[in-house]
């Protein structure tokens, strides 16, 4: 009950309230526009658009915990039966997998570090692909420069979102027919979920992981998905709502640079993105071989992408869903349980370090 009330403490205010509705008109203006991950996209690049001319002073505590709890439920309920099973038929690929996890984080952080003259830690957050908001959540957490960390991810997304489906078409990968979304959870499996991931995270709190709530719900939430006791991810408002925090906090980071800052960090960007790409294109061939799927499916599930945004392409593309979002999958849990582990043994959280502008 203390941690409760502690969180009841930062209760959210009129900032909150502005920034939730700038990221609501930014999300729903690229969601209108067919933009992949629109809401999420949308609501960063208003919110730090807006910030060039007022900068914000950045969601309450009480909201950026509601986003990591939300989030870590959304992560969490991709590990279907269905997901787990189809990981389990691919042990050859999904173990490439992981060395492409281990050389792009190895590669692109050595590249943030030499060129660019980065810290380990902020290199590390940087270069963990696929994961924005298990990297954003960690990366607040420990305090780090959450602004040009979400540039080097979100150029990253971007470009891949962009240039994948036209790629694949180009190479001869026909497109198929999106089905139906699945149903939304029913009342009883939402509560559930929420309280389940609530009293995980506060457990977590308390023993003093890193990045309690969104681990915790991410862990509460997969192993309720996995033993199939609840259905679906959380209800359509509850996901926006997840997005709209998650986009509006990093929309205020990325507010707080000046153009100039953010010319700089291009030439990082492009390289890291370059890196990245490469090394899960060359490991996606022998993974398709061993998988005896396309190249197309295997590159999509190698690509340092998101989880959601890479599946929903797999889906349109007429690839093969469990194998791209079982690969993601596992890259996901990967990156949000070692990434806490990771960032702890290269430095201790400092919360009241100033990053804008890094």
């Amino acid at each position: 009950m203390r941690h409760i009330r502690q969180m009841a403490a930062h209760r959210p205010t009129l900032e909150d309230i502005a920034l939730l509705l700038v990221a609501a008109l930014g999300g729903w203006a690229l969601h209108f526009a067919g933009v992949p991950a629109g809401w999420l996209t949308g609501s960063m690049l208003v919110v730090a658009v807006v910030g060039l001319r007022r900068p914000w002073a950045g969601p309450s505590d009480a909201v950026v915990q509601t986003g990591m709890l939300l989030s870590g439920i959304i992560i969490g309920a991709a590990a279907t039966p269905e997901a787990v099973q189809a990981a389990a038929r691919y042990p050859g690929s999904l173990m490439l997998l992981l060395l492409s996890l281990g050389l792009t984080v190895l590669v692109t952080g050595a590249f943030l570090v030499r060129f660019g003259g980065w810290t380990r830690l902020d290199a590390l957050l940087a270069s963990a692909p696929g994961a924005l908001s298990a990297v954003m959540a960690v990366a607040s957490d420990l305090g780090s420069s959450l602004s040009r960390i979400a540039i080097i991810q979100f150029f990253r997304l971007f470009v891949l979102v962009a240039a994948i489906p036209s790629l694949l078409v180009i190479s001869g990968v026909g497109a198929g027919q999106a089905p139906a979304p699945p149903p939304p959870p029913n009342l009883p499996d939402t509560v559930l979920m929420i309280a389940c991931a609530l009293a995980a995270g506060l457990l977590l709190k308390r023993l003093g992981l890193v990045a309690p709530f969104i681990i915790g719900a991410t862990l509460s939430s997969m192993l309720l998905h996995a033993f199939d006791i609840v259905h679906g991810s959380l209800p359509a408002p509850l996901t926006l709502l997840a997005f709209l925090i998650l986009g509006g906090m990093v929309g205020a980071r990325l507010g707080g640079l000046d153009r100039a800052a953010v010319g700089r960090l291009m030439p990082l960007a492009i390289g890291a993105f370059i890196a990245s790409v490469a090394i899960g294109a060359l490991l996606a061939w022998p993974a398709a071989l061993l998988a005896g799927v396309s190249y197309g499916t295997a590159f999509i599930a190698f690509a340092p992408g998101g989880l959601e945004a890479m599946a929903m392409l797999a889906v349109v593309l007429g690839l093969d869903p469990l194998y791209v979002g079982a690969h993601h999958l596992v890259r996901f849990m990967a990156v949000g349980f070692l990434l806490p582990i990771a960032g702890r043994l290269l430095c201790k959280p400092r919360h009241d370090e100033p990053h804008a502008g890094q």
